[in-house]
């Protein structure tokens, strides 16, 4: 059974101008360089027609995994991810290499005053037996923290611009 996964952003800035963002490649090299981890780094970029979809390969690095974790899968986790964003709503995918976990779900954007909040629902899952639900508790509380720490830098370049 997969582990959900929901988080908020909350943006200080328009909708268009997270928008605005989200279709600039230098907001992603700034990202993944900021918050992505050991050798993170963008893959492939494409804007066009509205529509952004970004490739790009995270790490966490093995010290700061729980042991439920390094038991099966020794050393940094390397997760390839996927977002794909049409004007306010998007998807996202993301997997483990060399592990049976998969990420998936859907993003949206709103208005929220004079903020933005972006919204990501989905579902974690982990084909292991017995220690399945445990990895996936696992990297929920760490892609929290990740999409954290997305949200505090995508604030901080949308307030240097």
């Amino acid at each position: 059974m997969a582990t959900r996964l929901a988080f908020t952003a909350r943006y200080a800035h328009s909708i268009d101008a997270v928008h605005a963002a989200f279709a600039d490649e230098q907001y992603w090299k700034d990202r993944i360089a900021e918050v992505g981890g050991p050798n993170a780094r963008l893959d492939s970029f494409v804007a066009e027609g509205g529509r952004v979809r970004v490739e790009l390969v995270q790490a966490i690095a093995a010290e700061l995994l729980p042991p439920a974790i390094t038991a099966v899968r020794p050393g940094d986790l390397i997760i390839p991810r996927v977002e794909t964003w049409t004007g306010d709503s998007g998807v996202f995918e993301a997997r483990v290499d060399g592990a049976p976990a998969e990420v998936r779900g859907t993003l949206s954007l709103s208005a929220d005053g004079a903020g933005t909040l972006a919204t990501a629902e989905g579902t974690i899952e982990v084909k292991v037996p017995l220690f399945g639900g445990k990895i996936e508790s696992a990297i929920q509380e760490r892609l929290v923290e990740l999409l954290g720490n997305e949200e505090e830098f995508t604030n901080g370049w949308l307030a240097q611009r």
